[in-house]
């Protein structure tokens, strides 16, 4: 297992806190650097794949919302293999602070797969 170090209160795997500390500076060329190469992001139930088509829906993302992360939990999930991080998201929306979970598929130190749901 990969050291954990993190700048937020809870310790993250090195690629998944590069991904929301890079996401909280609004950098989304650096988001889309966290993914494989097939990398690929579902949120609001679309699907986003390949590092270009990150990078277009971080920056439309960061435009419409200027959101804010701020990681609560973390866990491992043994039976599918990801790793679960529970997020309060702060920004221009409805609703504003909701918690979501962000559940990543880590593969050779990049991400391969993240799912964002309720």
């Amino acid at each position: 297992m990969t050291s954990m170090t993190s700048t937020f209160s809870v310790p993250l795997p090195p690629v998944i806190e590069t991904y929301f500390r890079t996401a909280n500076a609004h950098d989304a060329q650096a988001v889309a650097d966290c993914f494989a190469p097939d990398g690929v992001v579902v949120d609001e139930q679309r699907e986003y794949r390949g590092p270009e088509a990150i990078r277009q829906w971080k920056d439309a993302s960061n435009a419409q919302y200027a959101p804010h992360m701020e990681p609560l939990a973390m866990k491992e999930d043994s039976e599918t293999g990801r790793t679960v991080v529970t997020a309060s998201i702060s920004g221009s929306f409805p609703g504003s602070p909701v918690d979501l979970k962000f559940a990543f598929t880590v593969e050779q130190g990049r991400i391969a797969r993240l799912e964002i749901d309720f």
